[in-house]
């Protein structure tokens, strides 16, 4: 029994407008599902989707997860950066050096990215999206390791990353000092079981599965047929689907 990282979503204001925009950049397919709504089909080896859905919620703070976008060439990089900001991206400040060589932008609602230069060894193999940067601990590497079932391709000093066995973008984790949570974070894993037996045994037995590894189940005060909200170890928020 497993789940897949079926999509990473994003909570929007105004989601078609956000994905028309990540759409574009990435030259990803949308689609508008009758189950899953907005998708964007990875068009690439990357293995997982974005979804979006809508939140009245504003964003009020610096996202736990951010796109790390890799470049062949400082012109390659330089037209990246063009291209974001055509369809809507704008620069932003969070404290990056000049001397650190990556460009920090954010989405037309203030989802932040960054376009890394050339040369980044960590990065060299993994694509366009070369990395999914988050904010967390050790502990929760290791949980989401063992949730995904994608091995360690790196732990050291509290950081840790973790990868598809069949490739694609690392997904990583900076280690402590944490941000302090304000707000719902405003993008979250979807999973998804395997689709093997009885739909409802495979989803509570990967539900159960969860928990046993740190998960915590979170109360919406209103349960959804195809949608549980849970949470990993550091408090980031989490759906599991029915499968897929």
């Amino acid at each position: 029994m497993g789940c897949q990282l079926f999509a990473l979503c994003f909570h929007a204001n105004q989601p078609r407008s956000l994905a028309r925009f990540w759409s574009g950049f990435l030259g990803w397919e949308m689609t508008d599902d009758s189950r899953d709504g907005l998708v964007l089909l990875p068009g690439d080896d990357t293995g997982f989707r974005l979804r979006f859905t809508a939140t009245q919620e504003r964003k009020v703070d610096q996202n736990r997860m951010h796109f790390d976008l890799t470049s062949t060439s400082l012109e390659d990089q330089r037209r990246t950066v063009d291209r974001a900001l055509e369809l809507g991206a704008r620069h932003i400040d969070i404290g990056q050096l000049p001397e650190e060589g990556h460009v920090v932008l954010a989405d037309p609602e203030g989802n932040e990215f960054c376009v890394i230069g050339p040369g980044n060894n960590f990065l060299a193999d993994c694509g366009f999206v070369g990395a999914l940067a988050c904010d967390g601990s050790q502990e929760v590497g290791y949980f989401w390791s063992k949730a995904l079932g994608f091995p360690l391709v790196w732990d050291q000093d509290q950081e840790t990353a973790i990868r598809s066995p069949h490739g694609g973008p690392k997904i990583t984790w900076g280690g402590p000092p944490l941000m302090p949570r304000t707000g719902k974070d405003r993008l979250t894993f979807d999973l998804a079981p395997s689709a093997d037996g009885d739909p409802k045994d495979a989803r509570q037995a990967e539900i159960d599965r969860l928990l046993s590894l740190g998960a915590t189940r979170v109360d919406t005060g209103h349960d959804e047929a195809d949608r549980l909200l849970m949470a990993d170890p550091d408090g980031n928020e989490f759906s599991v689907l029915t499968p897929r």
